[in-house]
């Protein structure tokens, strides 16, 4: 099963169910989905040897696209392991509470905005507090706003690295964290509440009347190196959901497949197509929106700082091997293809996402 067979076999229910909350982020979503390898142009390709030509269609290069994710996981890769220090990293996850999703949904790009900013304040006060590490902390936070169920659950993850930067008049240090720990969950937690509450007020957003006094935080140790990177460029640059968790699609309902977190055994989820499209539709981002983003010492800007930071640790960087995407061979003499010519195409809006009826989605 694949999405765009999805989008095709149901968007006309989609259309007709949540035409009044289908935003204009989730029908350009929808449209680039369906159009993957199918509108989005070609590639001709020819070889240079018996002149046999070919063509191969072109990806639509969304981010919401589960056929497009593999690049964008091996950018981050390449980029956090030119980052790499030697010392243990740390998982923070700051999750949003239930009584604030709606508010969430309403108001995305503000609240995920004021989660940054709270999530990020949290830990610098922290790391700054001579109690915990008293020093410059560095991290790279990544959004998410799903569960493995596709349920809306807005959360921060935050890869920490075990330790921060000591000045002490013209001389810089390093210290690092002790062992596997970093900060108390419960701490950062506390924080976290307050700064974000704080940032929504500021931003003239509404709260819920009751809110709860204990928030969730994860603060957990992931290992070190290049393995560890590995392993979460995998975890935060996947998609909503794996095209091969699609178990199946019938009778106008669709199942798929997740691993339940608590008992890492696998489930099955069923729900009517229409249902499954908006629940892939509701983790769409708005658009330009930044779901990655680097602070302190990783930041873009400080790259003096973290050259700095790796001479002192004496970091051997692992020499960074660009990733080469197989060459397609002729079918005939098995030699490399050639490409002679790309035919670029606009992505046409399909019109029944302009309202035009589902007439026109059946033609």
């Amino acid at each position: 099963m694949d999405i765009a067979t999805l989008i095709q076999d149901y968007g006309a229910a989609l259309e007709s169910r949540y035409h009044a909350r289908l935003l204009p982020s989730h029908r350009r979503a929808l449209d680039a989905m369906s159009a993957c390898r199918k509108r989005c142009g070609e590639l001709l390709l020819q070889c240079e040897h018996c002149r046999r030509s070919t063509t191969v269609p072109l990806s639509c290069g969304h981010r919401s696209c589960p056929k497009c994710q593999h690049q964008d996981a091996t950018a981050w890769l390449n980029r956090q392991s030119s980052k790499l220090l030697p010392v243990p990293y740390f998982m923070v996850t700051f999750t949003l509470p239930a009584e604030l999703r709606q508010t969430a949904w309403r108001h995305q790009r503000r609240v995920y905005t004021a989660m940054f900013r709270a999530a990020q304040a949290s830990l610098n006060t922290l790391g700054a507090d001579p109690k915990w590490l008293g020093e410059k902390i560095g991290m790279t936070g990544v959004l998410h706003t799903h569960t493995r169920r596709l349920d809306y659950h807005p959360h921060i993850h935050f890869i920490v690295p075990g330790g921060g930067i000591q000045n002490s008049g013209q001389h810089t240090s390093w210290r690092s964290g002790e062992g596997n720990f970093l900060f108390y969950g419960s701490a950062l937690a506390a924080l976290f509440r307050g700064k974000l509450m704080y940032e929504l007020i500021a931003d003239g957003i509404h709260l819920p009347i009751r809110l709860p006094r204990k928030w969730v935080v994860d603060c957990s140790c992931v290992g070190r190196g290049l393995s560890a990177l590995r392993y979460l460029s995998r975890y935060l640059y996947r998609g909503v959901i794996a095209e091969r968790n699609i178990i199946a699609s019938h009778n106008g309902q669709v199942t798929f497949s997740y691993v339940d977190s608590a008992t890492k055994q696998v489930c099955y989820r069923t729900l009517k197509g229409e249902d499954f499209l908006w629940c892939l539709l509701r983790h769409v981002l708005p658009r330009g929106f930044r779901r990655s983003r680097d602070y302190g010492y990783l930041h873009p800007n400080a790259r003096k700082k973290l050259a700095l930071v790796q001479l002192i640790l004496q970091v051997k960087l692992p020499a960074v091997v660009p990733v080469v995407k197989r060459a397609l061979s002729c079918v005939c003499c098995d030699l490399p293809l050639k490409i002679v010519e790309i035919f670029r195409r606009r992505i046409p809006f399909n019109p029944l996402f302009h309202g035009a009826g589902h007439a026109a989605w059946s033609t």
